[in-house]
This record gives structure tokens, sequence and C-alpha cells, in this order.
């Protein structure tokens, strides 16, 4: 018996292929390499609405026109806006404003323009879906500021983001109404006074069974 193993844990590597084995015990591949800077940033998130059940009744190339639509449109208003593509998760997009970084507040203006531009041309891409014989898409935004992770990949040019910004940012997603966007607490602290938004509550995010995290919608005036 391999010694600090259970019984469980050996009958698990029994499973696993000999080669596997032995490059999970030494050192493993850097696919993803974690370059130790931590830095804050405003992160975004855009996520479809049912798409899985909207998609369930079309072809292969009507899914993949579906997503490239939608997915493309995003990505290009959030680089109009000064943001970094990170990746699309599935039906989502993940992006972050570089210029945020430095707590000055001019530059939080473009995150929430993105947000907004992306809802108003919601029109312009259900046009663009109709077109194409596809069905029309809802999808909410949510942003969020605070520190990430950077990481390389092997299969991306951009760095990755992680940490608990990008977690907060992706769970919060889901209080936001469809075609509507929210904001996570850290951010609405430095855009609160923005006199060209409306702030209103949202349903307080969980952050544990002791700590609420406030969250707000965000509405122009």
């Amino acid at each position: 018996m391999t010694p600090g193993l259970t019984l469980q844990e050996l009958e698990i590597l029994e499973k696993i292929p000999y080669t596997l084995t032995q490059r999970l015990e030494n050192r493993l591949e850097e696919v993803v390499s974690f370059s130790g800077t931590h830095q804050n940033y405003c992160v975004g998130i855009v996520d479809m609405v049912g798409s899985t059940k909207v998609t369930a009744h079309l072809s292969k190339e009507q899914v993949t026109q579906y997503y490239s639509i939608f997915l493309n449109g995003m990505a290009m208003i959030a680089k109009d806006h000064g943001a970094l593509v990170v990746k699309s998760i599935g039906d989502s997009l993940l992006f972050y404003f570089p210029k945020t970084s430095d707590y000055d507040t001019k530059h939080f203006v473009c995150p929430l323009k993105c947000g907004i531009s992306m809802l108003e041309c919601s029109e312009i891409i259900n046009s663009k879906m109709k077109k194409h014989g596809l069905p029309a898409v809802n999808y909410r935004i949510s942003m969020d500021f605070g520190r990430v992770m950077l990481a390389n990949s092997v299969s991306s040019s951009c760095d990755d983001i992680f940490g608990s910004t990008v977690n907060v940012c992706s769970k919060i997603n889901r209080l936001a109404e469809p075609n509507g966007m929210v904001i996570g607490n850290d951010m609405y602290e430095i855009v609160k006074d923005f006199d060209e938004y409306d702030f209103k509550s949202a349903p307080d995010y969980s952050l544990g069974l002791l700590y609420k995290y406030p969250v707000y919608s965000v509405l122009k005036k």
C-alpha cells in the first residue's frame, strides 16, 4: 500500500492509467501558468438566458450561428469600450477593463456605458437573428470590481483571470432581470455618484451564512 493513501484513494488510483498516475504525482504540465500577478479590475460577464432550451430545437448549423452572432456581437461592444475579452464560457462572455486598475472614477464610465450599450443593442442583435431564421435572444449583464489573479493559457493569447471577483460576478449575474444589468457593492461604491445612472437595490447575494453582499441594478436615466 502506498504510504499516506486511504483504501478509497487507492481504488481510485487503480482505475487511472499508470502513466497518468505518475504524471499527476510528479510535476504537473503547465497548461495554465499562473504569473503570481494580482490586480484590481472591473470584471464583466454577459450571459444568455435560457439558451439551452432555445437551441434544443435548432440544427447544429443554426446553433453555431446563434451563439456566434450573440457572442461576437457582445465581444465587439466590449472591445469598443476598452475591455479585454478573456473567453467565452458556454453561452456567456467574460471580459475586464484594464484601465480601472487605477481606481480613477473616470475609467469606470466605460464599463457602465458598455453594459448599457449591450442592452441597447438587443434590437440589432435580434434583428440579425431574425434574418437568419433564428429565435430572439435574451441576456443578463453583471459587473463588479476587485482583485483578480492573472494566468497564461496555452490555448489563448490573452491573459485569463481568476479569483473571487470573477466568481462573484458570475454568481450575481442571475440576480439581473432578463435584458438587465447588475453590479456588486464594491463597484457600486465607486460609481454610486454618477448622475447619469439610476442604481436600485437588487436581491443581496449570499457570500456565506453570516454575510450578505449588496447588489444593484443599473439603469440609464
